[in-house]
């Protein structure tokens, strides 16, 4: 039986310790056993925590939201914050590094991914097939 297609979103606090609703947000709208799930998770937690770290969205009383859309074989995720002065980029890690990887993995594991400026937001997005 096919899934009904979704699009839903959620703003949350621009905080470190929110990227737990990110990923509680994500798992819900794609629901139990779906098999695109636990990598949507893992990849919407990195982009989230990205947010926080790079943009003017890790200022106190500023937001972030997420965007679900669901349907015809593609789970598609939209990380927006307010856009800081760099851009989402894959860069190198050295093999002790303690950061540098999420770009990585979100490159790695999504069949496309990319970003665009909207104003003075920044659109983070990755698109997975169903599995």
């Amino acid at each position: 039986m096919a899934r009904a297609a979704v699009r839903e979103t959620v703003t949350l606090a621009g905080r470190a310790e929110r990227a737990r609703a990110a990923r509680a947000f994500v798992s819900a709208i794609l629901g139990t056993g779906h098999p695109c799930g636990d990598v949507a998770v893992l990849l919407v937690s990195e982009i989230f925590g990205n947010s926080v770290r790079h943009s003017g969205s890790g200022a106190p009383g500023e937001t972030v939201t997420i965007a679900v859309r669901a349907g015809d074989g593609i789970v598609r995720v939209e990380v927006t914050d307010r856009a800081g002065p760099g851009t989402p980029e894959l860069r190198s890690a050295g093999r002790d590094s303690e950061g540098g990887r999420g770009l990585q993995l979100v490159a790695d594991l999504a069949a496309r991914w990319g970003w665009r400026r909207r104003g003075g937001r920044l659109v983070t997005w990755f698109e997975l097939p169903y599995c």
